[in-house]
C-alpha cells in the first residue's frame, strides 16, 4: 500500500501539545506546556452563550459570521486602533484564529510561492504553508538585551522574488516578545518595497504586560490595504475551546479568505459569536483585569523557575515564559522535557520544535503561566526540587 500521507504534510506528526498533553495525564504531571487557562471567562458572556443555545440559535449561521459579531469586531477595530473596517465585506468570522491563517494562507499563496515567518513560531504556521504548496522561509528571533528581536538584514535576505507574504506574530508565542514601532516599521518597508502581503496573528493583542503597548501592523502608513489582520477570543476572554476568530482586511483580501473558509469549514459556533459580541462590547474592564492578574502569575512563575535554577526571559506579553536550561547542567530541551515528568512531574514544551533550525532554540524550555496560583505555586516547588538534585 502506498504511503497514504502527502508528501508535503510527512514531516507532521502529532502537535507538540497534544503530545505534552497527553504526556502530562498519563503521569499525572503538573501541564505547563500548553497554552490554555483554567479558569472560566466572564461569567456573563458564559450566560450569553448558554440563552443563544436555549433560545435556539443551533443552526448554521451566515458563512461570512453573525452581523452582530462582525458589527462587534468592526467597532473593536475602531476603538482601540482607529481602523475602520466594513462588517459587511471586511470582517470575517472564522472557527479561530488557526483556520484563518490556514485559510489565508491557502488563499493567497499559489504553489511554489514563499512565506516569510518569524522562527520560533506557532506550528500551525509550517503546515499552513505546506498544505498550499508554498516554501517558508525563516528569520531568526534572538535574544539580544533580553528579549527576542529579529536583524532587519536577515528579513530583507529572506525575501525573493517568490516571496509572497510574511506572517507576523505579536505579542509573539512562543517566545513572548511585543515588536517595537522600529520593529514593524522594518516590516512595513519590506512589505511595501518588495509588494507583499503581511498576514498578522494578534491572538494576544490584549496580553502585553508592563505598559508595553501592542501596536497592529495594519496601523502603519500605507499597511492596511496589505494586511490580513486577524485575532480571536480565546485568549482574549480564556474560552479557547470556543474557537471563534476573525480576520479584518480590506474587501478584496476579506473575499479571497471567504472563498478557502467556506469549504473548510463554512461557518460555526452561532452560540459563541453571540457571546463574543457581546463581550467584545461590554467585558473590556474584565480583559483589563484579567491582563493584570497574568501579569501577577508571569513574576510568580518567574521568580519560582529562577529559584529553580532556570535562566528566565522576562516576556512581555502572551502566556508564556521562555528558559534557559543550561544553568541546570542540560543541553537539549526536547529530552528534558521528555524526561521532566519523571524528574519533577511537570511538563513543558521544549522550543526547539517550533524552528526551521532546531539548534537554535535546543536550550529553550517554554513554561506557561496562564494557571491558577496555587498550580504554578505547586509546578514551582516540584521545578526547586529538579535544581536542587542537580545541584
Amino acid at each position: 500500500m502506498r504511503e497514504p500521507l502527502v508528501r508535503r504534510m510527512r514531516e507532521f506528526g502529532t502537535t507538540v501539545f497534544a503530545t505534552m498533553t497527553k504526556l502530562a495525564v498519563e503521569t499525572g504531571s503538573i501541564n505547563l506546556g500548553q497554552g490554555f487557562p483554567d479558569t472560566d471567562g466572564p461569567e456573563r458572556m458564559l450566560q450569553h452563550a448558554i440563552e443563544a443555545v436555549r433560545g435556539g440559535l443551533n443552526q448554521y449561521p451566515p458563512g461570512p459570521g453573525l452581523p452582530e459579531l462582525r458589527q462587534a469586531v468592526a467597532e473593536h477595530r475602531k476603538q482601540w486602533y482607529g481602523l475602520a473596517y466594513d462588517p459587511d465585506g471586511e470582517v470575517l468570522v472564522t472557527v479561530g484564529a488557526t483556520e484563518a491563517i490556514s485559510a489565508a494562507i491557502l488563499a493567497l499563496c499559489e504553489p511554489g510561492d514563499e512565506v516569510v515567518l518569524f522562527e520560533p513560531y506557532y506550528d500551525s504556521y509550517a503546515a499552513a504553508v505546506a498544505l498550499a504548496g508554498a516554501v517558508r522561509r525563516s528569520v531568526t528571533l534572538r535574544v539580544d538585551a533580553g528579549r527576542f528581536t529579529f536583524d532587519p538584514a536577515e528579513l530583507e535576505a529572506a525575501i525573493t522574488p517568490r516571496t509572497r507574504v510574511i506572517l507576523v506574530n505579536s505579542p509573539h508565542n512562543p517566545t513572548g516578545t511585543v515588536f517595537t514601532r522600529e520593529e514593524l516599521e522594518c516590516v512595513a518597508r519590506v512589505c511595501q518595497e518588495h509588494d507583499l502581503i503581511a498576514v498578522t496573528d494578534e491572538v494576544y493583542e490584549h496580553l502585553a504586560f508592563d505598559g508595553v503597548e501592542h501596536i497592529p501592523l495594519a496601523t502603519l502608513p500605507g499597511m492596511r490595504e496589505r494586511t490580513v489582520m486577524i485575532s480571536s477570543a480565546g485568549k482574549t476572554f480564556s474560552v479557547t475551546g470556543w474557537k471563534t476568530g476573525w480576520v479584518c482586511a480590506p474587501a478584496p483580501l476579506t473575499a479571497a479568505v471567504q472563498t478557502v473558509k467556506q469549504f473548510l469549514t463554512f461557518t460555526a459556533n452561532a452560540p459563541w459569536q453571540v457571546a463574543v459580541a457581546y463581550a467584545l462590547r461590554e467585558e473590556m474592564e474584565w480583559v483589563a483585569a484579567q491582563r493584570a492578574a497574568l501579569q501577577a502569575k508571569r513574576d510568580r512563575l518567574m521568580t519560582g523557575l529562577t529559584e529553580a535554577g532556570f535562566d528566565v526571559l522576562r516576556p512581555a506579553g502572551t502566556y508564556f515564559v521562555q528558559t534557559d536550561i543550561r544553568p541546570l547542567g542540560f543541553e537539549d530541551g526536547l529530552e528534558l522535557a521528555r524526561r521532566l515528568p519523571e524528574l519533577a512531574g511537570v511538563v513543558a514544551i521544549p522550543t526547539q520544535v517550533f524552528y526551521d533550525h532546531p539548534e537554535r532554540g535546543r536550550h529553550y524550555l517554554r513554561f506557561a503561566f496562564c494557571k491558577r496560583d496555587e498550580v504554578i505555586d505547586e509546578a514551582v516547588t516540584r521545578l526547586r526540587r529538579l535544581g536542587a538534585d542537580v545541584a
